[in-house]
């Protein structure tokens, strides 16, 4: 799913959907806002340092460059909207810098997504979550610490070097930063190692190829950065619970 972590960089007017079921996604950010919105079930979020429980019709509206991820609890169907600050220009230009208190709103009725077949249907659609979000909660200058922006390079490193043979060691060397210490911060921000969580991360974008590509699984896994199939089986099958094949006849 590189498209979360590059989507908006383009700085033109962009518009995606996705569904997903019972889908994980670890930590990221990337420059385009981002709704996930929940048609059935429950999903976690976290964004940034708060905590938050999704039920149907909740919907979390991130911020560019705020850092995000989900977990599906027990079953989950959400529906993934992505789009370039471009496209609610109006607010981008009101809110840069800011960030709600509460990321989370509760929708009247499940959105038809494939209805929005216009940019202006999509602008009335998005304006309408904006206007929802500003009525029901506070927004606030942000400024990001060091500590948090060394942080954010560390996992635009990883977008960019999970299929090849990527290392802590290689990102304190790119980064310059003493390695020890970019461990610690990993640990600290994440409750994870930096092994763990690219470990989490490949084997969400397998799940990804899995569910939108015919690519033999041999082929995922390399493009995932596993050499070792029996180590990628592995891996998937902790993570998921499901062998890759079993996951692929599942979605």
């Amino acid at each position: 799913m590189v498209f979360f972590e590059n989507h908006g960089v383009e700085e033109k007017e962009s518009f995606e959907t996705f569904t997903l079921m019972n889908f994980n996604f670890p930590l990221h950010f990337h420059r385009a806002y981002e709704l996930i919105i929940v048609n059935e079930g429950e999903l976690f979020v976290r964004v940034d340092q708060k905590e938050y429980i999704l039920k149907k019709n909740d919907a979390a509206f991130i911020f560019t460059n705020q850092m995000h991820e989900f977990k599906t609890i027990h079953h989950s169907h959400i529906s993934v909207v992505i789009f370039s600050p471009e496209l609610i220009g109006h607010f981008f230009m009101n809110y840069k810098g800011f960030i709600p208190d509460s990321n989370v709103i509760h929708l009247k009725e499940t959105p038809n997504l494939q209805g929005l077949n216009s940019i202006y249907r999509q602008k009335s659609f998005l304006y309408d979550i904006c206007g929802n979000l500003v009525e029901n909660t506070k927004l606030t200058p942000v400024a990001y610490s060091t500590k948090m922006k060394v942080f954010h390079k560390i996992l635009l490193y990883v977008d960019n070097h999970y299929s090849q043979d990527c290392t802590l060691k290689a990102v304190a060397k790119h980064l310059q930063y003493d390695y020890a210490y970019l461990s610690k911060l990993f640990v600290h921000i994440t409750n994870m190692t930096f092994t763990e969580y690219l470990t989490q991360y490949r084997i969400s974008q397998a799940c990804y190829q899995l569910k939108n590509s015919q690519q033999p699984i041999g082929e995922i896994a390399m493009n995932c950065g596993y050499n070792n199939l029996r180590s990628f089986h592995r891996n998937f099958k902790k993570i998921t619970r499901f062998s890759p094949r079993k996951y692929r006849e599942l979605s």
